[in-house]
């Protein structure tokens, strides 16, 4: 008994890490191995064409803007809508004279 205990708490606290418990990721601040690795269903070519887009178009208003990069589907963006951030970029810093 008291090793199904032990189990059972094992699987409890690994559950999350072997789930892929992902960190919450801004989509405009990000680079292409951030939202990857953050993204359900987002691989690194996703990612990739994401950051692409956002320095096209600017910066993302909403998550829902997401389905307008290639490869991205309203399903990925609601099974990730969690964990998208939409955090203003950093202001440029000014060049050093």
């Amino acid at each position: 008994m008291k090793l199904l205990h032990t189990l059972l708490l094992a699987l409890t606290l690994w559950l999350p890490l072997i789930a892929g418990a992902a960190e919450p990721v801004n989509i405009n601040t990000a680079d292409a191995a951030a939202i990857a690795a953050s993204l359900n269903g987002v691989g690194d070519a996703k990612a990739k064409a994401i950051v692409e887009y956002r320095q096209k178009n600017g910066p993302f208003k909403s998550a829902d803007e997401l389905v307008n990069v290639k490869g991205i589907g309203l399903k990925t963006v609601e099974k990730n809508r969690e964990l998208i951030r939409l955090g203003a970029p950093a202001p440029a810093k000014p060049s050093a004279p």
